[in-house]
């Protein structure tokens, strides 16, 4: 009797392959993945599933919410803005870290996790995921005004992620 696979199932199979292929995209675009190499890997098919523009705007990005996809059309292949918010725009060597979390929305949908998302970048960027995990919840708290309300001084400074005692990444 063949084996009924589950959600589960499915998740792990997931993460695994999340895995693999941010592995082999560190290895042909790393060992430092950087502004020039995140648009070669965009426009690359193996690696981007749908084309992906690049725009610094907060248009429809929620508070704490540093970047975000959105479909150009109800058709996936005429491709996607990637609105990275605009306090990023003078921090090109973070935009990956940002890009990268965000772009499995692009490639898999809702089905990927946050999990998964932190499991891809990692592996692109050839870092820790729990590495990855604090540095965009630093990131996050650079972009959310709750946390610059309640650790102004630190939020100014950019100090205020998952060690600064006020992350908003959860």
């Amino acid at each position: 009797m063949p084996k009924q696979l589950t959600l589960d199932d499915a998740r792990r199979s997931l993460a695994g392959h999340l895995a693999d292929r941010g592995a082999a995209i560190h290895a042909k675009y790393g060992p430092r993945v950087g502004w020039n190499e995140l648009h070669q890997l965009l426009q690359d098919k193996e690696c981007c599933r749908y084309p992906v523009e690049i725009v610094f705007s907060d248009q429809g990005l929620e508070d704490g919410e540093f970047a975000h996809p959105f479909a150009k059309s109800d058709d996936p292949n005429d491709g996607y803005v990637m609105r990275v918010h605009p306090f990023f725009a003078t921090e090109p060597a973070v935009v990956p870290a940002l890009v990268l979390y965000q772009l499995v929305l692009v490639n898999y949908g809702d089905f990927a996790s946050p999990e998964d998302a932190e499991t891809f970048g990692a592996a692109v960027l050839g870092i820790d995921r729990e590495d990855y995990h604090d540095q965009l919840c630093e990131l996050a708290d650079m972009v959310s005004t709750g946390i610059a309300t309640m650790y102004p001084a630190a939020a100014a400074h950019g100090h205020a992620g998952c060690g600064g005692g006020g992350c908003s990444c959860g």
